[in-house]
């Protein structure tokens, strides 16, 4: 599968704020965002009008880059969002932070998407007492997400494992930190997000 492999800062600085795609480094004062955000290129520091078009698209790219999906991922969700009941654009928000990645680094098994996409597709953690390699997974209300007793050996497991005690956890997850176990509790409602997105703008992206 393709997948990015450029330097992650530089879709921050393109993207005119910070995604948090490289864990503590986005908040340690390392960041290359805090020392040169505007985008990258030669022209990067240039002012540029931006229309309509250009809002939308930068919204969605937004949204594609944070949570770490590539474009067919991204609008196959969306046209699942757009057949759910509700507002679609908060339907594709909450489906993506379904995935099973995203979930993981919500528990506080992994300092960014990336890693903890990693870790899901080297078969570290188990769903509802199953083996799982597979990030795009959608969780559900009730679904139980625990690190595999084979993995709990591995000295970089028992590293995060660790970590979870001062994990900070969406109220849509319930966090047993003591056996790293998360379960789902409910379905993620869009005041759960805590990233600003304006989802219209991609609604209306789509529905050109």
């Amino acid at each position: 599968m393709a997948r990015y492999t450029g330097a992650n800062c530089k879709l921050c600085r393109r993207e005119g704020c910070k995604l948090y795609l490289k864990g503590e480094r986005c908040t340690n004062g390392k960041c290359a965002f805090d020392h040169r955000s505007t985008a990258p290129g030669q022209h990067g520091a240039a002012r540029k009008k931006v229309g309509e078009y250009g809002k939308q698209l930068r919204e969605k790219q937004k949204a594609r880059r944070y949570y770490g999906v590539l474009e067919g991922q991204f609008k196959h969700y969306y046209e699942m969002a757009e057949k759910m009941e509700g507002i679609t654009g908060a339907n594709l928000l909450c489906l993506l932070e379904r995935r099973l990645d995203n979930v993981v680094f919500r528990m506080g098994m992994a300092a960014s998407r990336k890693e903890a996409r990693q870790l899901v597709l080297h078969a570290h953690f188990t769903l509802n007492g199953k083996k799982v390699n597979i990030p795009s997974i959608l969780v559900k209300a009730g679904d139980v997400i625990a690190v595999k007793e084979t993995s709990k050996e591995s000295a970089k497991i028992k590293a995060l494992v660790e970590g979870l005690a001062t994990a900070t956890t969406p109220k849509w997850l319930e966090l047993d930190a003591q056996n790293a176990v998360a379960k789902v509790a409910s379905l993620p409602a869009r005041d759960d997000i805590d990233f600003e997105f304006e989802e219209q703008l991609i609604v209306e992206l789509y529905s050109k």
